[in-house]
């Protein structure tokens, strides 16, 4: 019988790169925060070392996130110095497509990961976490019971409605109705009663072509106006809006973002943005709290805590609630000489 056990003393060779990760999950979408091995990024600025990922190395954002090591849903977080003074990180986020401007998901595990592992002091009741991404400054926190935590909350940056009641003509649909709003990211809002189908697992490949559909036939006709960000100025993903499955809850969300890509939880950006246009709309009013279903049934629960001026929109500070959890740690190897070392992806 072999020793298996020597499998633990293994060390890849030296000319080999190693990543390592620790995974987790909120409310089923999965992150994989990149905690060693990922090279130094050039800029002084946050979205300066963003565009140093995107340009310099890509080629590991494809290798950690696409097959063999990741998925085609797989979803991370690069760690890097914060731009305010005070914050505890900053992070870049990334995904099959490149990397996003604020992820509501990822702000609810890092602030669990880096409190359960002992980064940031847990410390009852709330523990609070800072962090900038690449949508603003960020305050994240987690509620403390008996030494663990029971929830994670953090407020968004200001979110607003864009324009409400657009039409885009769908082939085979005809007119179809949506709301431009950002939460971090700008999402079109599609009502699923406007389409034989619902926000359910049974029509996760239908709901991922029309998704797409809709968002490259909005690329072509809408023009993003963030008020400060100019990066910020791209239409990140189509959310599709149904009936809960749960009648306690307040409604359920689909979201079709990146190339594709299914988000598991209720999307953290994408209820920011949501409360934005329920509060435009008379729907809630400042403090009241909903909760809103993935297409996995995992909630997320958002209120409004404040309205504020930002540029020509009046916005709303969210706040979104959830729970994330810890879910391995990893080595990741990349052989110089694999001819899949770069990565591969297959929808």
């Amino acid at each position: 019988m072999i020793e298996i056990k020597k499998l633990k003393n293994w060390k890849a060779p030296k000319d080999w790169i190693e990543i390592q990760t620790i995974d987790a999950h909120t409310g089923g979408e999965p992150l994989r925060i990149i905690i060693s091995g990922f090279p130094k990024l050039k800029g002084e600025t946050l979205l300066e070392k963003r565009s140093s990922a995107k340009n310099d190395f890509d080629h590991i954002r494809k290798a950690v996130m696409w097959e063999p090591r990741g998925h085609a849903d797989m979803y991370g977080a690069i760690i890097v110095e914060p731009d305010t003074a005070g914050a505890d990180f900053g992070v870049i986020f990334i995904h099959n497509e490149g990397y996003s401007t604020g992820c509501g998901h990822a702000v609810l595990a890092l602030t669990k990961a880096f409190i359960e592992t002992g980064l940031i002091k847990k410390i009852e009741p709330i523990t609070q976490v800072s962090m900038d991404v690449p949508s603003g400054f960020i305050r994240s926190f987690a509620e403390v019971e008996n030494n663990e935590i029971a929830n994670i909350g953090f407020q968004n940056v200001p979110s607003f409605v864009q324009e409400m009641d657009l039409i885009v003509d769908v082939p085979n649909f005809g007119n179809i109705c949506y709301d431009l709003a950002f939460g971090g990211a700008y999402y079109a809002f599609v009502n699923i009663s406007q389409f034989n189908l619902d926000c359910t697992q049974e029509y996760y490949d239908k709901l991922i072509k029309i998704g797409m559909i809709i968002k490259n036939l909005i690329l072509k006709s809408a023009i993003m106006d963030h008020p400060t960000i100019p990066e910020m100025n791209f239409l990140y993903g189509v959310i599709f809006t149904g009936p809960p499955k749960d009648l306690k809850n307040h409604s359920r969300n689909v979201c079709i973002f990146a190339e594709g890509e299914v988000d598991r939880s209720p999307t953290g950006t994408g209820i920011s943005a949501r409360a934005a246009i329920h509060h435009a709309r008379g729907e809630i009013s400042i403090g009241e709290s909903i909760t809103i279903e993935s297409i996995i049934g995992s909630t997320f629960s958002v209120k409004v805590d404040e309205v504020v001026t930002f540029g020509k929109y009046e916005a709303v500070i969210p706040e979104i609630k959830g729970n994330s959890f810890i879910t391995g740690r990893n080595s990741f190897w990349i052989n110089p000489n694999d001819p899949f070392k770069d990565g591969f992806i297959l929808r």
